[in-house]
């Protein structure tokens, strides 16, 4: 039986994982939480970085990826800390599910602009986690830091098991909190 990760083109020379938010929103803040703990836990191939979400940024970003990973907080009135996983190649997203974002050009609207430009890389995974808090100050609410813990060894387990070219690759550390 083969698992979604056998069915991905392989091998990836380049995989980006992008949390997006604002870690001084509180729940905004789990996308760069993300971030930060995978670029502390995960593979060497990964390029993890912290974005604030402007969609044509995101773009430009994955535009040269094999696989991105996208971490943001939602706020679509479902169950604080409820994780809500997106297969953004086989699916398009719902354009209110990522309502939260300051900038007029938001998550999904950068995904759809990209899938009309054929320019997504091979494989764009993204993850909402429903946010309950998003007032100034730092920290995640309880719900939203329990669902990181459930979440961040399972993304860890998955980016070891992809098979990635042995070239080591270019850090753009002038990416972080673009």
């Amino acid at each position: 039986m083969s698992t979604a990760i056998d069915r991905i083109a392989r091998p990836f020379r380049r995989i980006l994982v992008i949390g997006v938010g604002n870690p001084y929103r509180r729940d905004d803040g789990v996308g760069p939480h993300l971030a930060q703990a995978i670029r502390k836990h995960g593979p060497p191939c990964v390029h993890a970085i912290e974005h604030s979400g402007e969609g044509a940024s995101l773009m430009e970003l994955w535009r040269n990826e094999d696989a991105v990973y996208l971490f943001d907080a939602v706020s679509s009135g479902g169950v604080p800390g409820s994780i809500t996983h997106f297969d953004a190649l086989g699916h398009s997203l719902p354009t209110d599910f990522f309502n939260y974002s300051t900038h007029a050009f938001s998550v999904a609207e950068a995904i759809e602009m990209a899938r009309v430009l054929g320019s997504l890389p091979s494989m764009l995974r993204v993850y909402g986690i429903e946010g309950s808090n998003f007032n100034t100050g730092q920290g995640l609410s309880a719900p939203v830091a329990g669902a990181v813990g459930m979440l961040l060894p399972r993304v860890l387990r998955e980016l070891r098991q992809l098979d990635v070219e042995d070239q080591p690759v270019a850090r753009r550390e002038s990416y972080a909190r673009a």
